[in-house]
Parts: C-alpha cells; structure tokens; sequence
C-alpha cells in the first residue's frame, strides 16, 4: 500500500485550458452588467483577446474555486452571491465587484504564487 503525501498532491496544481481571441466573451457582454474580458466555465477560459499571466491567474484561481465545489454548486452560489450583491448595492457591477469569488481572484491575482499556497474554499474568507 502506498501513502501519498497530501502536502505534495496539494502543491500540484491543475490549469484550464484558455482559448484566446473567443466571441463568447463579446457575446456574454450583451448580457452581463460589465464589459466580459474573460470567463472561466467548467475545464476553459474564453478571452476576447490575449491574457496577462496576471488575468490567467484571475481565472485559475476561478477555475479552482469551481473544482472545489463540482463546478455547477459554484455557479449555483455565485448567481445567489450576485443576486445578494444587487439587494444590497442596487447595481450589477457592484454586485459583480463584491461577490466572494470575485474579491478572492481580484485580491490575489498578482501573486504569482497563490495558486501554490491557496487553501481550499479560501473565498469563504470574502463577504458579500
């Protein structure tokens, strides 16, 4: 029988995969109360243009968020966090700008680094 060290496994850490110069971005703005750069859903990223390592931490940081809750529980709960945000601030960006995952990505996306020191649910850490 083997032991793994949980210390190693939970220094590797899984990327998405980033599809650049996408429509899907364009499109989702039509519809969402901010301009779309990017948006990370399930295994990938679409981008309307290039990403900086600084916006591919962004939506790293987002696509772990989503690994770490089955991927649909964490679209589930930021449309409720979002839906909180617009109650309490009575504007989508704002409420887009304070939801927990939001202000986790923001707050942490030029730390080259904070994909390796992250623990999980650390979003739990941000309030709406």
């Amino acid at each position: 029988m083997s032991v793994i060290n949980c210390s190693i496994v939970r220094r590797i850490r899984m990327k998405p995969i980033f599809i650049e110069n996408s429509k899907l971005p364009v499109w989702l703005s039509k519809i969402a109360p901010i301009n779309v750069w990017a948006v990370s859903i399930g295994w990938w990223v679409w981008c309307r243009g290039e990403l900086t390592e600084t916006q591919k931490t962004h939506e790293t940081i987002h696509f772990h968020q989503q690994l770490e809750m089955l991927f649909v529980f964490q679209w589930m709960l930021y449309g409720i966090f979002w839906l909180v945000g617009m109650a309490k601030h009575g504007d989508g960006k704002k409420a887009y700008y304070n939801n927990p995952f939001e202000q986790e990505a923001y707050a942490n996306e030029s730390d080259g680094d904070y994909l390796n020191k992250r623990t999980r649910y650390a979003w739990r850490n941000y309030k709406v």
